[in-house]
């Protein structure tokens, strides 16, 4: 999690500037999938690993951007452009752009070099983590302070609204409201928080079946849209339901005459998920890893029968996670279609998981897998140089 040593020697390379350093780290979600925009019930934590970017203040209004990893320079004038989104890595620095503009802020130009070893599409938040660092970056270079949940609503507004991604918040607020070792139950209805933390006993190992995700193909936005014409046929006869969050699951049991057979599965899935995670709370307040990991198990089930947003690597990557000793729950976590899974591990296993599993993994798909012992981080902020050692 510490900044790449190439950043600010790059930076000042290409821009002939000392620039300023903000990082945003990527999350994984213990539990609570496909719920945030539902209104629902989550459990993020941010992680070390993170998006930087660098950046320095033109006297233009011109934002430059470059990444040490990606390819391409992209320059947008703020005087003269109202860019649409293009598809590249440039349209989460753009969107944060333009939603500040919104805001009032009297962005100056910038010059900004992006890096980071958040795996891109594996299911980690590397978009909300660049939008962050990039949110940050931005609003420093014009004098402009927000609260870290504004900064949390302004990015998402940008991945929505720009980018074209109907996302809900808990990326961005997990990237930018995290504390240290800590995981938090937010409800994204009203944004209020609730930290927790996991038994010493266990570690949070991630799983990656290396297929990408693209949640800008349109099955994302189709989820969302399946569950907002449910909620649209549940208000005929109780016009106070807002969202899913307003309907529990014996009800939506009920209303089968109500609901398509497709809107039937996808209601269940955010009604039971949600209550997974108050019981996710509870096993964690009395130190049950048998029962979380449970309710990690069934996570993976409802998300791959009842949303339908799973795929055969990540569901052969679950079962022989589930298959490998000190392994008390494992699931497919983020968007879905692709990316990691995420597996609750006895402390002592943690760090032989990925050689257990990987061998059976590759020989099952043909992919080699990435696996990362994860360390729970705090949110996005300012990068202090460090003093060079004196002489």
């Amino acid at each position: 999690m510490s900044e790449p040593e190439h950043l600010r020697p790059e930076f000042e390379k290409f821009f002939r500037a000392e620039p300023r350093v903000f990082r945003a780290p990527g999350r994984i979600n213990l539990i609570g999938e496909h719920v945030d925009y539902n209104d629902g019930l989550v459990m993020p934590a941010a992680i070390d690993l993170a998006a930087w970017v660098a950046a320095s203040p033109r006297t233009d209004r011109k934002i430059v951007a470059r990444s040490l990893e990606m390819e391409g320079e992209f320059t947008l004038d703020l005087d003269v452009q109202r860019p649409t989104a293009s598809g590249d890595w440039s349209d989460y620095v753009y969107g944060v752009a333009l939603e500040l503009d919104k805001r009032g802020a009297q962005l100056t130009g910038a010059n900004l070099l992006v890096a980071g070893d958040v795996p891109i599409g594996a299911g980690l938040s590397s978009s909300a983590a660049l939008e962050v660092a990039s949110a940050l970056a931005l609003a420093d270079a014009a004098g402009m302070d927000l609260p870290p949940e504004e900064f949390a609503r302004l990015c998402q507004s940008a991945e929505s609204d720009f980018v074209g991604v109907s996302c809900g918040i808990m990326d961005q607020f997990a990237s930018c409201c995290s504390r240290p070792g800590e995981a938090m139950l937010l409800d994204c209805r009203d944004l209020s928080v609730r930290f927790v933390t996991l038994p010493s006993s266990v570690r949070l190992v991630l799983a990656n079946t290396m297929v990408q995700h693209d949640l800008t193909s349109g099955k994302y936005n189709k989820r969302r849209a399946e569950c907002e014409q449910s909620v649209e046929r549940l208000r005929r006869g109780r016009p106070e339901i807002r969202s899913l969050r307003d309907v529990t699951a014996d009800e939506i049991e009920a209303a089968r005459d109500v609901l398509t057979k497709t809107q039937l599965r996808r209601c269940r899935h955010v009604t039971t998920e949600n209550q997974r995670v108050l019981d996710a709370e509870e096993a964690l307040a009395t130190g049950d890893v048998q029962w979380l990991g449970r309710l990690i198990s069934a996570s993976h089930q409802s998300l791959r029968d009842d949303y339908e947003v799973s795929c055969r690597e990540l569901d052969v990557m679950a079962e022989i996670a589930e298959q490998t000793p000190g392994v008390n729950g494992a699931r497919m976590m983020g968007g879905g279609f692709g990316g990691c899974v995420i597996a609750l591990v006895d402390a002592e296993y943690a760090d032989e998981f990925g050689d257990r599993v990987g061998p059976r993994y590759a020989e099952a798909t043909g992919r080699e897998p990435w696996f990362h012992v994860c360390t729970l981080s705090g949110g996005a902020g300012p990068v202090e140089r460090v003093a060079e050692p004196a002489a």
